[in-house]
Order: structure tokens, then C-alpha cells, then sequence
């Protein structure tokens, strides 16, 4: 491959660091008003008044907006799914007077300046009907029925409710594991943890006649616009939505947040272009956090180490009105070998606002508890972790009984082992040392699913010898310009310069979600269709065309190679490019048009997932208990690496997130007023600068051509999954203490 593979800067670099590029909260137009949302002061009860008249005559003052003077919003239709309409919070703002968490909206300040709508905000008096909320931390496994009063509510899965549900079963897990010499059965928990870009999440709606355009910090601007339509009452036609830049998401900007409509219901109802933009404490309310989850994982093994059962119970909470599942249980039925296997799932219900994906979601939480469980059992074999893992290594997907299509975790378990050092490691714990610290060394193994969303990619070859790609995904930050610009430029034979990619769109073809670690593998089939159809559209151009040396011959006659026209038996040498072709014809454009089908969900003949382990080194000085991370290795089974750089700059990303995970990351939630007591970055604790170790990445080259044409798998997940537990793992090394309920704080180690 020419350009798939090389480790090119971002070509959207020069726009961040000069400052150009457009974030959403840089849009401004004329005659623009700022909202700010009035929320909820109690985690549960009644609003019984809403007294906005003091707030209604403050200077600049334009509006308090509520139920009962805002246009409209409604419902999304319940099972609309990925390639529709989906959110997690379906609940539209200001349908009834029941608050269910703190911080849920219940007026919308509009002023002239970000200043007076929050103080407007603020002036705003509301009397409650209040009750005790309900945000007990533990979340009991057994206990996952609805909360009262809310048995009946709509657009809620009622299956769902009850505990124990079964995600994934094979043999009798219970009889093997009763029957087993050599067994664990321990209890895992992780809290909530929220999404900390530094974008804030903001929405700037701009109305005009019957028509509406969002500017929104989106990962996924086609779902948005789907959402916006439903929820606003308009047709399809009448909303664009927007999002060329992102300040980072990690899922949490996935699906649209009641803020966005209440922005576009705002801007309809005073016919004024509307700029909202959260604040930090309310980012930690009503934009979503990943769930607490409590799981009970049960091993047992032979002798020699063989699993003879695995059994994963979890349960994570969710909010009072929508069932957000965690699917602690994704990776585990084809992680390793095991004959019997039990894997069932639960939701506890509390006053808080909805969770939502983020990064990682499921196997993320669900990998710390299985990969430290491992590592609890290797140490009762006595046996190392590596040599524990490579005697369960599966042939097939157990789970779901269909072969792998590439899968070469054993070779990432050496190779880390290898860069590591991990043959020079005592397993006595506390046992090494190094300059006066006493050294722990962990690991652990990690899986992502590779799979694909639908994708549309046009590609225009122009007469200035340039090329435009367009697709209505987006970048978040993770390089998709840059990608994109490497794939047409393999298919193309052109170099990177030369392609214009243009993003971020709802009027462009419908692209994919960043999510799932997906954006990637979708647009590859759709841009190399788009990319072929282009130079069937060039070729015809030429034969039709009168005055040119190739004119008269057959588009069959003709070929394409490196931006060069020429004929088929003959060198390119002896053709002409592409460009020149086009402006003899007075032809601006070959235009093709590529769509591809998604894969998520449909059932596969092949099991597609991503591999990797990671090593991780800590130091612990007892004295003073001063715990650190001090080194990474990480290696990926990723199929193809379309660019190296961003890759590893997303691996890297992951393993800080690990870090933040695993030592300091916990929203904490006020028992009497359900609020998260700390919602802001001077109480949410989260690695900085100062806490990342050298991180050292390796990449095995792969290509999984069940996946796509190039082979590339999403890898901005998995570097995240499965890191918590390899750290976790590591201070046991180092201290003899296993915390099984992150993060891991001084205090549980003392």
C-alpha cells in the first residue's frame, strides 16, 4: 500500500493549533440570544411553582421559557435503533412536572448576553413537592425491580426490569463450578465516571422561515438531525445539523442531550438564532456519565489451569425513566476456552440523570472484573497470568460457536511479555524493587468488537487536478479527515494534498457514528465504491469526449492509474491526467457515489473483534504511601493501522483514561439532594500531565479482510479496555492488597 500505513500528521492540524477551526460555541450570528437552562434543586418529588416574574424584568432579559409558553417536543418513536432516531434520554424536556434527578431542566433563561441568562437563571424561584431520592451506591444484585410508581411508563423494555437475565449460556456453569477443586468467587464494583471533555456541550440553533441549522458538539451529526425531527416536530428536510470539530466526546456527545432540543424549541419560539452552552456542573447532571456496576464473577480451573466455568452476574444502575444497559458481559463468552459458561445482567434503578456509552462501554468495567479474576486465580494456581491466559486460548468463538476471522492474542501476550521484560518478574508479592520502591508488574487482556455501521461516501475527481471526498460522518478529534484522506488516496494513487475531505454535514451522503470504534471500518467499503465509481464516471468523460488523443475509445479501452488517463496496453507515461482531461471537455467533475452496508447486529459467519494486553509497572513506597504509574506496554491486534501516528495517539489517550480509571475516577452523588457533589475539575479527580508514565505501543499487522477491503479494525476503544484491571493487577503485585472496587485510593491500601 502506497498511503494506508503511514504514520502523515493530521492534515486538519494547522487549523487547531493556529486557533481557526470552528468548535460549535464559535458560531455567532446576528441577532443572537443566549440561553442558559434553570434546573432542578431536588433529586426527586413534584415542581408545584415556577415564579419566573422577578427573573422575567431583569435587564437583557428576553424570555423564561417552560412549559407553558415553549413550542412543542415530543417523544422519538421507542424502538428506533442506530441508523434512525436514537438517544438515551427519551424523556423530552419539560413533558410534566415530576422531577426525577437533580438537575433535570425545568426552565430555559434567554437573554442578550451569556451573563444575564444566568443570572435570570438563577432568579428563577420554584417551589417542590420534594421526596427522599434514591442514590444508594450499592447496588444490590439481586434487587433490580422498577421503582415505584414507574412500573408502567412507556418506551421502557419491561423484560428488562428483572434481575438475572440471561446474556449468554453454555454447558451448567454452577454444576462444574460446585464440582471444581480450584475456584474464586469474588465481587467487583466501578463507579460512575463522566465524561470530562474539555468542549463543553453546546448547541447553537439558527432559525430561518420554516427551517432550522444546529451547530452541535455531536458524534454522530446524522442520528442528531433524526432525533432533532422527531423531537421538534419538523420534517427531515427542514433541520441541517453541523459539527465540523469536536473538543472530544468519548461518548458522551454519541447521542443528542435534552439541551439541544430545548436550544432548537427555543430559537422556533422566538424566531432568534439560540447559542447554549452547558456549564461544567451541569455537564456532570444531564449529559450522561458511564453507570456504576457491581458484578459477581465465580472461576474455577483444573489443576493445570483449564477453566472449567466462568460465571459473570452484573448489574449497573440506570435512571428512574430509561433503561441504559451496560453490557459488562460483552467480551467474556469468547475470551477464553471454558465448556461452561452463565453470563446474566440486571438494572438497578436511581435518581440520577441517564447514563450513556463511554469509551469502551460495556467491556470496559466488565473486562476489570473477568481480567483481575483471572489474575486472582492465577495466583491461587500459582501460576504466571501470561501461561494462565495461553492455556485457555480458544479455537473458535464459543459464545456464539463460528470461527474468528483473524485473531492473534497469544502473539500480543508474547510480544508485551517480550518488550516488558515480564520474564525477569518474581510473583512473590512486594519482592522487587528498584531505587527504594517497591515495583509491581500486571497485566491484563483486552477485546473490542470490528464491526460496521452504513455508510455513504461521494468522491468528485475535478479539474484542477484535486479531489473532493464528502461523507456526513464526523471527526471527533481521533484524525477521520486525515483517514479519510489516506484511503482515497490509496484507491486514487494521489498523493494526500491533493484531496479535499469534507465532513461534519447532514447535507452531505449519511456517515456513521463515531462510536463503537466503527467510523473507520464503515468508510472504507463506501470510499473505495465511491473512488472506482468516480473513474467509470472520468472514463466515459473521455470516451465521449471529441479532441483528446483518447477520444472515440471504449471506456473499457481505458485505463486509470495514479491520477492518469491512458489506454489499457499502454504505460501511464503515455496518458493524460485526469484534470487536463477534464478541462479539455469543459467537464468540472467525475462524480461517484459509493454506499456500503453496516454489519452491527446481523448475524456473521465469522466472530470480528480486536485483541491486545497490556503490562503495566507501578511503584509503591510504603512509608508514605505513594503509589504511581510509572511504565505501559500495550500491544494491539487491530487488523491494518490505516495511520500510525493517530492510532497510537489513541492508545495512548486510552491508557491515561486506564489510569484515571483505576486510581482516581469517581462521581460521587449527595444522598439528601441526589446531586453529584463533585462536578467540577477541581473535585473530579483525573490524571494529569504529571501521572502518565512512558506508554509504549506496538500494533501487529493483520489485516482482517472479514471486516472491510484494507483489513482495518477501530481501535480507539480498546486501548481502554481491559487497562484498569492490568493496573489493578499490578498493585497487587506490589502491595498484597487486591481492591476489587475502584479506584484504587490510598485509602485502600493502607
Amino acid at each position: 500500500m502506497k498511503s494506508v500505513g503511514n504514520a502523515i500528521p493530521r492534515i486538519d492540524g494547522p487549523l487547531k493549533t493556529t486557533g481557526t477551526a470552528d468548535y460549535t460555541s464559535d458560531h455567532n450570528f446576528p441577532g443572537m440570544l443566549y440561553a442558559f437552562p434553570v434546573t432542578s434543586t431536588i433529586g426527586k418529588g413534584r415542581i408545584e411553582k415556577l415564579d419566573t416574574g422577578s427573573a422575567e424584568k431583569m435587564p437583557g432579559v428576553h424570555a423564561i421559557l417552560h412549559r407553558g409558553n415553549i413550542e412543542k417536543m415530543y417523544r422519538v418513536e421507542p424502538s428506533a435503533g442506530f441508523s434512525e432516531a436514537y438517544l438515551d434520554e427519551r424523556r423530552p424536556p419539560f413533558e410534566d412536572d415530576i422531577v426525577r434527578y437533580h438537575g433535570q431542566y425545568i426552565a430555559l433563561a434567554v437573554a442578550s448576553t451569556l451573563e444575564q441568562a444566568q443570572a435570570a437563571a438563577r432568579a428563577v424561584r420554584v417551589t417542590y413537592k420534594t421526596e427522599k431520592p434514591d442514590v444508594n451506591p450499592d447496588l444490590e444484585l439481586g434487587n433490580t425491580k422498577p421503582a415505584p410508581g414507574e412500573e408502567g411508563r412507556p418506551n421502557v423494555d419491561q423484560k428488562n426490569n428483572g434481575p438475572g437475565k440471561v446474556v449468554s449460556e453454555r454447558g451448567d456453569a454452577q454444576k462444574a463450578f460446585d464440582a471444581a477443586s480450584v475456584k474464586i468467587d469474588h465481587v467487583y464494583t466501578t463507579p460512575p465516571e463522566t465524561h470530562s471533555a474539555i468542549e463543553l456541550h453546546a448547541t447553537v440553533a439558527v432559525p430561518d422561515g420554516d427551517t432550522l441549522t444546529i451547530y452541535e458538539t455531536s458524534q454522530g451529526v446524522v442520528n442528531h438531525r433524526n432525533v432533532m425531527v422527531q423531537q421538534l416536530g419538523m420534517g427531515q428536510e427542514q433541520i441541517r445539523v453541523i459539527s465540523k470539530f469536536l473538543g472530544s466526546g468519548f461518548g458522551g456527545k454519541l447521542f443528542p442531550w435534552p439541551h439541544s432540543t430545548l436550544a432548537g424549541a427555543a430559537a422556533r419560539t422566538l424566531n432568534r438564532p439560540i447559542k447554549l452552552v452547558l456549564d461544567r456542573a451541569t455537564v456532570f447532571q444531564a449529559a450522561g456519565h458511564r453507570p456504576a456496576t457491581k458484578q459477581r464473577v465465580r472461576l474455577s480451573a483444573a489443576p493445570d489451569g483449564r477453566l472449567t466455568s466462568t460465571q459473570q452476574d452484573y448489574v449497573n444502575h440506570t435512571s428512574i425513566l430509561d433503561d441504559y444497559e451496560e453490557n459488562c458481559g460483552e467480551a467474556t463468552p469468547y475470551l477464553y476456552s471454558c465448556p461452561n459458561l452463565k453470563v446474566t445482567k440486571g438494572l438497578v434503578r436511581r435518581n440520577i440523570g441517564t447514563p450513556t456509552s463511554m469509551r469502551g462501554p460495556g467491556a470496559v468495567p466488565g473486562l476489570f472484573a473477568t481480567e483481575t479474576a483471572m489474575d486472582e486465580l492465577a495466583v491461587l494456581l500459582k501460576m504466571d497470568p501470561v501461561e494462565l491466559r495461553l492455556r485457555n486460548e480458544p479455537k473458535m468463538d464459543e459464545g456464539l460457536n463460528i470461527p474468528f476471522s483473524s485473531r492473534h492474542l497469544p502473539e500480543c501476550y508474547r510480544l508485551g511479555a517480550e518488550k516488558f521484560g515480564w520474564a525477569k518478574r518474581n510473583p512473590v508479592v512486594g519482592s522487587m524493587t528498584r531505587d527504594g520502591l517497591t515495583l509491581g508488574w500486571g497485566m491484563a487482556a483486552c477485546a473490542w468488537m470490528a464491526e460496521r455501521f452504513d455508510a455513504e461516501v461521494i468522491v468528485d475527481l475535478r479539474d484542477d487536478g484535486t479531489v473532493r471526498i464528502a461523507c456526513g460522518t464526523q471527526d471527533i478529534g481521533t484524525g477521520t479527515y486525515t483517514m479519510l484522506a489516506q484511503i482515497a488516496s490509496e484507491r486514487l494513487g494521489l498523493p494526500v494534498e491533493k484531496i479535499e475531505v469534507v465532513l461534519g454535514d447532514t447535507t452531505l451522503p449519511p456517515g456513521p457514528l463515531n462510536g463503537g470504534s466503527m467510523a473507520t471500518a464503515s468508510v472504507i467499503p463506501a470510499t473505495f465504491l465511491a473512488s472506482d465509481n468516480a473513474i467509470k464516471k472520468l472514463l466515459s468523460i473521455v470516451s465521449a469526449s471529441k479532441g483528446l488523443t483518447l477520444s472515440g475509445k471504449k471506456p473499457e479501452e481505458l485505463s486509470y492509474t495514479d491520477g492518469v488517463v491512458h489506454l489499457k496496453n499502454q504505460s501511464p507515461g503515455s496518458g493524460m491526467p485526469f484534470g487536463k482531461v477534464l478541462t479539455a471537455a469543459r467537464v468540472r467533475s467525475a462524480h461517484g457515489n459509493g454506499k456500503s452496508e453496516g454489519t452491527l447486529g446481523k448475524k456473521a459467519d465469522v466472530s470480528r473483534h480486536a485483541y491486545g494486553a497490556h503490562f503495566v509497572e507501578v511503584t509503591w513506597e510504603a512509608m508514605t504511601a505513594r503509589l504511581r504509574v510509572n511504565r505501559v506496554v500495550t500491544v494491539i491486534d487491530g487488523g491494518k493501522i490505516i495511520n500510525p501516528k493517530t492510532a497510537r495517539n489513541q492508545i495512548e489517550g486510552a491508557a491515561v483514561m486506564g489510569i484515571g480509571m483505576g486510581l482516581f475516577e469517581e462521581t460521587v452523588y449527595d444522598h439528601r439532594s441526589a446531586a453529584p457533589v463533585n462536578r467540577n475539575f477541581a473535585d473530579y479527580v483525573m490524571p494529569t500531565h504529571a501521572d502518565v508514565p512512558r506508554i509504549d505501543v506496538h500494533f501487529l499487522d493483520y489485516p482482517d479482510m472479514a471486516v472491510n477491503e484494507i483489513g482495518a479494525r477501530g481501535v480507539g476503544e480498546i486501548g481502554l479496555a481491559g487497562f484498569a484491571a492490568a493496573l489493578s493487577n499490578a498493585v497487587y503485585h506490589a502491595t498484597g492488597k487486591r481492591v476489587r472496587d475502584l479506584p484504587i485510593t490510598i485509602e485502600k491500601l493502607l
